[in-house]
């Protein structure tokens, strides 16, 4: 019975789909990810005088809003997967049950 069930999902339509609009999604918010991270490494890594120019008058330098920036761009990407996956991801995983069920 479960090999069967199985069988049935990994070649219903739907589960196809689901299964590609998810992987190209993820590696596209993956490739953005790594961008955004490995450019600030690189950045910290080459270009110190740049992090470290002051912003006005006191403490805070360059680096430290663009480090906050990964962190937020972070929990942005991480939301708008969430909204995807929510709207879509989910309708179609609820067709590949009922269609599976059947």
């Amino acid at each position: 019975m479960e090999d069967d069930l199985v069988r049935k999902i990994s070649t219903h339509p739907k589960y196809l789909e689901l299964k590609a609009k998810r992987s190209a999604f993820g590696w596209w918010l993956t490739l953005a990810m790594m961008v955004v991270y490995y450019g600030f490494i690189l950045l910290v890594a080459f270009n110190k005088p740049f992090l470290s120019q002051r912003l006005g008058e006191g403490v805070m330098t360059m680096g430290i809003p663009i480090g906050f920036g990964v962190i937020v761009f972070t929990v942005v990407i991480t939301a708008f997967y969430v909204l995807r996956a929510n709207s879509q991801y989910d309708e179609l995983t609820e067709a590949v049950r009922k269609g599976v069920l059947k």
